[in-house]
């Protein structure tokens, strides 16, 4: 494993509550990179189990976040409710190993789902037959990846998802999809791979783009939604990329060449996709769970949730309406682990 520098003290977004225990915990890849999450356990095991042995999710995201932001949120809140949770820092970000940092890997982030439920798997008061895992934003995304992947994923929240294969090669809302843009977005990402190498081969790191401006944008666009998040004590971490610095330049050089969700409708274990009725995002979400049941003999377990009047961040943690549904949540994860 590598050696971590994990941060002692309670620095996240949100309260400890009474009802849960917290400690971090790591575990390391099919990638050898070292995962570090923080671990919420119930104080009390729900009646009627009697051999202590819990149900488990694993949660990550959104896309540029830490576990100290929505994730943890979630998974602090699942926690409440009776299940054994993890929320992780990808591979490459916040308190997790990899360099060089503030990158991403559509392979290697989908393995860190996949490296979640192995730890949890392990875990002594952990049911290796009901774990389920939480994605936000991109990491809804690599939720789904996973889920196509991993069998021992028996049901998979996919929160206001991104499908970052999707916006990486087609612009938002596919404005960009056409040959000549992909090409052109092509030769920037790899000019860019040629004139950082050397600072790179210097520093160990590259040049990092797309953090939000220190200004607010004007109007109310998903950019200034993104802001009220993450630049404001709403959201604000000193390890999330998204308010701060933004991912490494060429972070996207493998997304441009891939397509998620290949085998999205051999899908057999339980699908929840949940997005904002107001959210940018959410023709993202419909057609990825389009895709999944068109065609698909296992479509009685997957459901799509549209929450009226919900933008895209309202479901990283409420919102002013607290949007998030909690109760839905809880009652999915208990009906499909069990």
């Amino acid at each position: 494993m590598e050696t971590l520098r994990l941060e002692k003290n309670w620095d996240k977004t949100f309260a400890l509550s009474d009802k849960v225990t917290h400690q971090k915990v790591t575990f390391t890849n099919h990638f050898g990179i070292t995962l570090a999450a923080d671990m919420y356990t119930p104080k009390e095991v729900p009646a009627g189990n009697a051999k202590g042995k819990l149900p488990a999710i694993a949660v990550s995201g959104p896309f540029g976040a830490v576990k100290e932001q929505a994730s943890g949120l979630y998974a602090h809140e699942m926690a409440k409710r009776g299940f054994l949770t993890i929320a992780f820092d990808p591979s490459f970000t916040g308190e997790s190993g990899g360099k060089p940092r503030y990158m991403n890997s559509p392979d290697i982030n989908t393995e860190d789902f996949q490296a979640a439920v192995d730890f949890l798997s392990n875990q002594s008061n952990v049911d290796p037959e009901k774990i389920g895992i939480i994605g936000i934003c991109g990491w809804g995304g690599w939720a789904l990846n996973a889920a196509g992947i991993d069998t021992r994923i028996k049901a998979s929240a996919v929160m206001t998802m991104y499908d970052m294969s999707r916006v990486t090669n087609k612009g938002y809302f596919d404005q960009n999809d056409n040959e000549e843009a992909r090409y052109q977005a092509r030769l920037a990402v790899n000019k860019a791979r040629t004139e950082c190498f050397a600072k790179a081969n210097e520093s160990g790191e590259y040049p990092t783009v797309g953090g939000l401006p220190q200004e607010r944008p004007q109007g109310d666009t998903f950019f200034s939604q993104y802001w009220d998040y993450y630049k404001t004590p709403r959201g604000y971490h000193p390890r999330s990329l998204n308010s701060n610095m933004g991912w490494a330049n060429t972070a996207a050089t493998s997304l441009m060449n891939t397509s998620l969700f290949t085998y999205a409708k051999e899908i057999r274990s339980a699908v929840l996709i949940v997005h904002g009725e107001k959210a940018h995002s959410r023709y993202m979400g419909e057609t990825a769970y389009n895709d999944m049941v068109r065609g698909s003999k296992y479509t009685s377990n997957k459901e799509l949730m549209i929450i009226p009047g919900a933008t895209h961040c309202d479901l990283y943690d409420g919102g002013k309406e607290n949007y998030i549904p909690w109760d839905k949540l809880n009652a999915f994860f208990e009906a499909n682990l069990k």
